[in-house]
């Protein structure tokens, strides 16, 4: 099955997505990573969060999710008096997938009275058993908003871990989790493809290549002015606001199509072609109608594990606004 409708036939279907989308009070929303046809025809995209925050604030009674499965239950998180429907329930996440609310509770025991801080990419019973929940553009202010005096359990990813480590100076216990797209970013020839003075490098810090890029950045081999970690959405943002005119970027390649729509006289390189997430282009054009169509498939949280985590994704954001570095909460297409 193509994962995108050939271009003659686009709209043709963006046209029954937004007839069924009108006729079932529904608002479509779309992960940065999706293919570019869902991307093009989502009412707004953006990261996981933001687009949960927006499913929150929207009027609109169903919101149909085109992500991955832990990207839903924070809607559904967020919005509970909502409809959330997932296209595709095999949309997994490798990350979320590496740890369990039992294996949480087991490391707890180890530690106890440390301060728990889960990334939101975990599942809604892993939130529900943590403190604090954080973005990859919050991450830093979130660790050092909790006293130095406390231990910590940062879960699940050990790169941005790692990366929170180094911004702030604190020793984290960290959970052994990655991304298997992202941990496996090769940044060979980084050095020679960042040396034209007319690019910047920007890496997400789930990369594995964010330990290798800091190296040499310390190193003198990258410049400091033009090398930028940043989440998905602070990715957008430095796009359209930085004058270089070239950059090598080094994420899951599904977020070329938003730089490449915010900043369309700049050219945007993958650092590694091969970087692309599977689950994420499991939601097809035919899987988008189809949920819309026939409702499938709904995104259901027990209210008592629901409760739980939205408390730790509301410690969150009362730390600060998370789309600082992030960009705006999601880009519309339509009004």
């Amino acid at each position: 099955m193509r994962t995108e409708p050939a271009a003659a036939t686009f709209e043709v279907f963006a046209e029954e997505v937004r007839r069924l989308a009108r006729e079932r009070d529904a608002v479509i929303l779309a992960h940065n990573y999706q293919v570019p046809w869902i991307q093009d025809v989502a009412d707004f995209v953006g990261d996981s969060l933001a687009l949960s925050r927006r499913a929150a604030a929207s009027e609109a009674s169903t919101i149909v999710f085109c992500g991955v499965h832990f990207m839903a239950e924070t809607a559904k998180i967020l919005a509970p008096d909502k409809r959330v429907l997932l296209p595709d329930l095999d949309a997994g996440c490798s990350l979320a997938a590496s740890i369990t609310a039992e294996q949480l509770r087991a490391w707890k025991a180890e530690h106890p009275g440390a301060v728990v801080v889960a990334y939101v990419n975990t599942t809604a019973e892993v939130k529900a058993e943590s403190d604090i929940c954080c973005t990859s553009s919050n991450a830093v202010d979130v660790v050092r908003s909790i006293p130095e005096d406390r231990e910590i359990l940062f879960l699940p990813d050990l790169f941005l871990g790692a990366h929170v480590e180094r911004e702030t100076g604190r020793t984290l216990h960290l959970w052994m989790g990655e991304c298997h797209v992202h941990a496996a970013i090769d940044p060979a020839g980084l050095r020679e493809r960042a040396a034209d003075p007319d690019t910047e490098v920007m890496i997400h810090p789930e990369c594995g290549c964010t330990t290798t890029a800091l190296w040499l950045l310390s190193e003198g081999a990258l410049p400091a002015e033009r090398t930028k970690v940043l989440s998905t959405g602070g990715m957008v943002a430095e796009a359209a606001r930085a004058p270089a005119r070239r950059f090598l970027v080094a994420t899951e390649t599904g977020i070329l199509h938003q730089l490449r729509r915010a900043a369309p006289d700049k050219a945007f390189e993958p650092l590694d072609a091969g970087a692309v997430c599977p689950y994420m282009k499991m939601i097809t054009p035919e899987k988008l109608l189809r949920s819309l169509r026939e409702g499938v498939h709904e995104i259901t949280v027990p209210p008592q594990i629901a409760a739980r985590a939205r408390r730790a994704v509301e410690r969150m954001v009362e730390i600060g606004p998370t789309a600082g570095s992030a960009g705006p909460p999601g880009i519309p297409y339509r009004e």
